[in-house]
């Protein structure tokens, strides 16, 4: 049954970062935010019908799976619908605002029609809302990612100080520790010098990086020299913060950037560039691909067209935020009495603690919140590269803002200075909030 649940949460997840930025990138701004507050609408009712849906009804229990099927089609329907009313014309392209409002309405023949009709103020009303609400839940996203990431580094030194100092073979783990700490390191500071070849890096930008490392650097030496932390602790401190560095320049530069080609030589047009047996193997390859059916190459043109509409920054961001979301989760419950035990258990309304019974009712709001963080993602990747020049005009002649990355700034230096405050007001112990509830012989 497990294996039945994972694979469905995978489609899931897979339908959805493939359909929301497709709806912005053919529909337009609009047809986007329509498609994902309609798809949030639809889960959102979903999870109220599970949640309110006792055992013991069958009629229920019936209803939410015959609903919990029919999803799948539900999803196309709703994308279709949203291309279909919303996409973006050639005549209008001023956005839901000026379609409201504008006094220039003749295609409206009577009141009830500007109202309730097709771009009427209800329609226009609920899309702005739903655009202002992802606007100014930015910051709660921003900073959650940072809290919980920070609990994520602080759970993983306290669990690896346990292994070494309290569990067997201290010294192997130790050298395994140390070896995989530095294999972060080495990753983080590649990672800074890719960051160090995007464009449109100017002379604050590069002192605010300059800054930020630094802090960072004193810190997990800080940490280390103190035995409030560990080499591993500071190693995820510091290749969480090129991870944010990475995430407020990649969006720079643009989704598929033109490279010339090189022209081809006379050489190597004498010579194939493989073996002959690879070459008739890649050619019978492509003769049996010519022949499968039509459907099978429109669905894998449809997914490289959702590809290349978002950059690898994007599904960074996504997967990264909601690991630390979901480690969160169980890392909260485990710093209470039930210890490292809770790891292994997932939050319920049954548990006796108000923190457990808080994240077991956001769990069952799970696709809803996924599809908030995804399309709120989504929205400071266009407004980020139509602020900096990337190619996203679009967004801004549609009625989005510009935007900026202030609040990844903010949360960068809220992460770095809670971490600070921790190693300034903590003590060296051992036996932390996980460790101190396992079992030792």
């Amino acid at each position: 049954m497990w294996i039945l649940k994972v694979l469905s949460s995978i489609a899931f997840l897979t339908s959805v970062i493939l359909t929301v930025p497709l709806a912005f990138d053919v529909g337009g701004r609009a047809c986007g935010l329509a498609f994902s507050l309609s798809l949030a609408s639809f889960y959102f009712f979903y999870s109220v019908l599970k949640l309110a849906t006792p055992d013991r009804s069958r009629f229920r229990y019936a209803l939410i799976r015959f609903i919990g099927l029919t999803q799948w089609i539900v999803l196309p329907s709703l994308l279709i619908w949203s291309l279909n009313r919303f996409s973006v014309d050639a005549d209008n392209d001023g956005g839901w605002v000026e379609r409201t409002f504008s006094t220039t309405r003749a295609h409206d023949v009577s009141v009830r029609e500007w109202i309730f009709g097709p771009e009427g103020l209800i329609e226009s009303i609920t899309i702005g809302s739903w655009d202002k609400m992802l606007r100014w839940s930015t910051p709660v996203f921003q900073l959650c990612e940072g809290f919980c990431s920070l609990l994520v580094i602080q759970a993983a030194g306290q669990i690896t100080r346990y292994l070494v100092n309290r569990g067997g073979r201290s010294d192997s783990w130790m050298i395994g520790l140390l070896v995989m700490s530095a294999s972060i390191i080495s990753s983080s500071v590649y990672f800074l010098w890719r960051i160090t070849t995007f464009p449109e890096i100017g002379n604050v930008d590069a002192t605010l990086i300059g800054i930020t490392i630094t802090c960072a650097v004193f810190l997990c030496a800080w940490g280390i020299g103190s035995g409030k932390g560990n080499p591993v602790e500071s190693s995820l401190l510091f290749a969480y913060t090129v991870l944010c560095i990475y995430q407020i320049f990649t969006d720079y530069q643009p989704s598929n950037p033109v490279e010339p080609v090189p022209p081809p030589s006379q050489a190597a047009a004498d010579f194939p560039p493989f073996p002959p047996i690879i070459m008739a193997s890649y050619t019978t390859l492509l003769d049996v691909l010519s022949t499968m059916p039509s459907t099978i190459h429109f669905t894998f043109n449809f997914i490289v067209a959702a590809l290349s509409t978002i950059t690898p920054s994007v599904i960074i961001s996504l997967a990264y935020r909601l690991f630390v979301l979901y480690a969160a989760t169980r890392i909260i419950p485990a710093v209470r009495e039930s210890g490292a035990r809770a790891l292994s258990q997932e939050a319920s309304l049954e548990d006796s603690e108000a923190t457990g019974q808080l994240v077991g009712l956001l769990s069952y709001f799970s696709p809803s919140i996924l599809i908030a963080v995804f399309t709120n993602l989504l929205m400071q990747h266009f407004a980020s590269t139509s602020g900096e020049g990337g190619g996203g005009e679009w967004w801004t002649s549609q009625g989005g803002d510009p935007g900026n990355n202030l609040w990844r700034w903010i949360n960068l230096a809220g992460t770095l200075l809670l971490y600070a405050l921790e190693l300034y007001l903590g003590k060296e112990d051992i036996d932390g909030g996980l460790t101190g509830h396992w079992k030792v012989d």
